[in-house]
């Protein structure tokens, strides 16, 4: 922020999305400090890598708590705010919210039930006046990857029988993210639609993930999304 000179318009709060309390705090913050709630932008978000009997059913839980309950326990505080002001509620998914890709279970379903949740939710948010979009990345070149737990040779030294699908699939991603975009060229997208007079409820970030979308939007047995996501095993 002090680089691009941004500070002064900038303001940090603590917030843990897995904490009720921590949710509510900084809600209450906001409206103390500025009277009211414009924009509500559900990026939190934390990776899981690994099939089932690797991970365990509780790196599930972990991802569901912050990808999905966080974006829930947020929305729930911040929508009486953004009804009073005819606000914006919108969340950051991913690719990975559409296309259930291998060795992302974990990750996909969490996506997969956040973007479930808004859809749902969206008409009857419009309906006070609030609207609600999904942004849907592809990759982007970010430290979220970085961060990915448990690390890839762990993961490798732990794969068993998927050990050469692992390696494929590694294979693969590396040639996927070097097409990925920037953080900015993903948040580009973000304030447009922030600043959309009509905006979408489902948005992808680049061509790539728009690319990927149409497939799985118009693919009615599940065959053209295999037909992507089966070769990177291989």
């Amino acid at each position: 922020a002090e680089a691009a000179g941004v500070t002064d318009r900038l303001r940090v709060a603590r917030l843990d999305v897995t904490d009720p309390e921590s949710v509510a705090a900084a809600v209450s913050h906001v409206i103390t400090e500025y009277g009211r709630l414009d924009a509500v932008i559900n990026n939190a978000g934390v990776g899981q890598l690994g099939t089932v009997e690797q991970i365990g059913v509780e790196a599930f839980r972990t991802a569901l708590e912050v990808n999905f309950f966080g974006a829930v326990e947020v929305t729930k505080a911040a929508l009486p705010q953004l009804r009073a002001v005819g606000g914006r509620l919108i969340a950051v998914s991913s690719l990975g919210g559409l296309i259930g890709q291998p060795f992302n279970e974990a990750y996909c379903a969490a996506k997969f039930a956040l973007e479930g949740f808004l859809e749902s939710l969206a008409p009857v948010a419009a309906s006070t006046g609030v609207r609600v979009s999904v942004v849907e990345p592809g990759p982007v070149a970010s430290e979220f990857v970085a961060h990915l737990e448990p690390s890839v040779p762990g993961l490798i030294e732990k794969a068993g029988p998927y050990e050469a699908a692992f390696k494929a699939y590694f294979a693969t991603t590396a040639g996927l993210f070097e097409q990925a975009q920037s953080s900015a060229e993903a948040a580009a997208t973000v304030v447009d639609v922030l600043n959309a007079e009509e905006p979408p409820f489902r948005v992808q970030t680049s061509d790539l993930a728009r690319g990927l979308a149409g497939i799985k939007l118009s693919d009615l047995d599940g065959s053209a999304v295999q037909a992507v996501t089966g070769p990177w095993l291989t």
